[in-house]
């Protein structure tokens, strides 16, 4: 269920811990949800670039690629050991992962009389030395940051809340300790881990030896733009071969890139001459895609590859020529995409406007109230019926839709007008609930609509159909307090007349982008209840 997000803010501001425990008031009763279908199909949304590594992966296996997973965290020893000279220029890209150190922590008299104080009771001395003992081997690493609170709680035999605020005011150690950095590092190049994981198999698998990762890279830009980001996909791949050669390269882009409409290739000398390649070797691989064609430029840069020199080599003592191929999967994806803006492909979320199709904003109009019991519904079925038969009789009028039993009662319930000179409904009683062109709109099926019917997305809601399981709803619970009542539907000038309500996010897509709802309509519709 929905909270107020202010008090929330204000109560976790004031007392944490109460704030955490009343986190249950907003769960909702279990009941069997439609969100999540057991058996079928469900429609999910796959991301671009995620789609892109799916059909890469698949590119690669048919190319007899075996899968790996590189290392992502690295020593930046293995930064010297690949790139020589250029190493300190490497490792300006490079995050360095800093780690909290574990404080020394004390409990002098004084603290002990905190703790006695927030935790309201006296504490043994073998509680106190319990807690000593917490920390001391909290401290040696052989208990988990996560399991400090709850080793603590079980030592001095306070509740975990409790544990936390003695943590939080009698040791302020824990909140001064400053990040100390390591010399581990993240992965900024695929060929990182492509070295270790290589050191490990050369001469362990038959040769040659075709492996592919794709996994995340990160590099320390200065900032992020259109065409760069932090951390982004490389589709990497190598093969251990003593006979291997460039055009090796080619062919593996060239059977690579096919897979995903390219048919041309050009190869040209990469200015760039990264250290870890032989000279001469590094190769950018531009392709041609008929798809682009109405693009500035029909060839666009896809991959990069070239084979390794054995001055890294070396380092990892491997001795067989490597050729290693890399590609970004965002640029890609860009490419496929006919996206201009990277941050936009990949954190739409952030960067683009969202947008729904008539379907989407369709699946998001939901009943308000419906009836609870299978009654109920015969209840709704009985007025949905007796209004198609007889709508349009003339007033006053009444009919009986439904006569029954419910919760040891019985009842009878009518379909009823008594104003003189009109029918026994309103003339929108029949109108439908259309989506067209992201306008929500209840219209009748005439030949004038016809063309929003054929257009747009009919949901097959009639007014009368939401007034209907509203008015089986509410009969149960007349029936259930014992009393008579009757339901009236009077003009119709927003969803909720109808019984109908959007999902706040179609709500503000239609508002926000000068699409309306529109339901207008007379439905003037009356049931009555009556107990026998």
């Amino acid at each position: 269920m929905k909270f107020n997000v202010d008090d929330f803010k204000k109560l976790t501001k004031k007392d944490f811990e109460r704030a955490w425990l009343r986190g249950v008031e907003i769960l909702s009763e279990p009941e069997l949800s439609e969100r999540y279908p057991m058996k079928g199909l469900a429609l999910g949304e796959e991301h671009p670039v995620f789609r892109t590594i799916n059909r890469l992966r698949t590119a690669y296996l048919m190319l007899g690629f075996r899968e790996v997973i590189n290392p992502l965290i690295v020593d930046d020893s293995h930064i010297y050991r690949q790139f020589g000279k250029e190493a300190p220029a490497i490792l300006d890209r490079c995050f360095y992962l800093a780690g909290l150190p574990r404080p020394n922590v004390g409990i002098s008299e004084e603290k002990v009389r905190e703790m006695e104080k927030i935790a309201g009771k006296k504490f043994s001395r073998d509680e106190i030395e319990n807690s000593k003992n917490i920390f001391h081997v909290y401290k040696k690493g052989g208990i988990d940051s996560d399991d400090l609170a709850h080793e603590l709680s079980d030592a001095l035999g306070v509740d975990d809340t409790v544990a936390v605020e003695i943590l939080d005011i009698v040791f302020p150690e824990f909140r001064k300790i400053k990040p100390r950095s390591s010399n581990m590092t993240l992965r900024s190049h695929m060929t990182t881990g492509w070295f270790i994981t290589l050191q490990s198999l050369h001469n362990r698998l038959p040769h040659p030896i075709k492996l592919f990762s794709i996994d995340r890279c990160f590099r320390r830009e200065q900032r992020e733009d259109e065409t760069r980001l932090i951390t982004y996909f490389s589709a990497s791949c190598v093969v251990v071969d003593e006979n291997v050669t460039p055009d090796d390269g080619k062919a593996i882009a060239e059977a690579l890139l096919s897979n995903f409409g390219f048919e041309k290739f050009r190869f040209r000398p990469d200015e760039k001459r990264s250290k870890y390649y032989i000279p001469g070797t590094q190769t950018e691989v531009f392709a041609y895609h008929p798809g682009l064609k109405d693009t500035e430029n029909e060839w666009v840069e896809i991959a990069t590859f070239g084979i390794y020199s054995p001055t890294a080599l070396a380092q990892y003592d491997i001795d067989t020529p490597v050729l290693n191929l890399g590609l970004g999967v965002e640029r890609l994806t860009m490419v496929l995409e006919k996206a201009e803006d990277v941050r936009e492909l990949v954190y739409p979320q952030f960067y683009s406007e969202i947008t729904f199709s008539d379907m989407e904003l369709a699946r998001m109009l939901k009943m308000e109230k419906r009836p609870s019991t299978p009654e109920g519904y015969e209840i709704a079925r009985a007025i949905i019926s007796t209004c198609e038969r007889f709508g349009n009789e003339e007033s006053p009028c009444e009919f009986v839709a439904r006569e029954g039993q419910l919760y040891g009662k019985k009842f009878r319930v009518k379909v009823v007008e008594r104003e003189e000179g009109t029918r026994l409904c309103g003339p929108a009683y029949l109108n439908e609930i259309v989506v067209h062109e992201g306008n929500i709109l209840g219209i009748p099926r005439t030949e004038k609509w016809n063309r929003y019917f054929e257009n747009g997305i009919a949901t097959g809601i009639r007014y009368i159909d939401g007034f209907a399981l509203k008015c089986g709803a509410i009969i149960e619970d007349l029936i259930a307090r014992g009393e008579n009542g009757s339901i009236r539907a009077k003009m119709v000038e927003s969803l909720g007349d109808i019984n109908l309500k959007i999902d706040n996010a179609g709500f503000r897509y239609i508002t926000g982008n000068n699409r309306k709802i529109d339901v207008r309509g007379p439905l003037f519709v009356t049931a009555e209840l009556e107990l026998l």
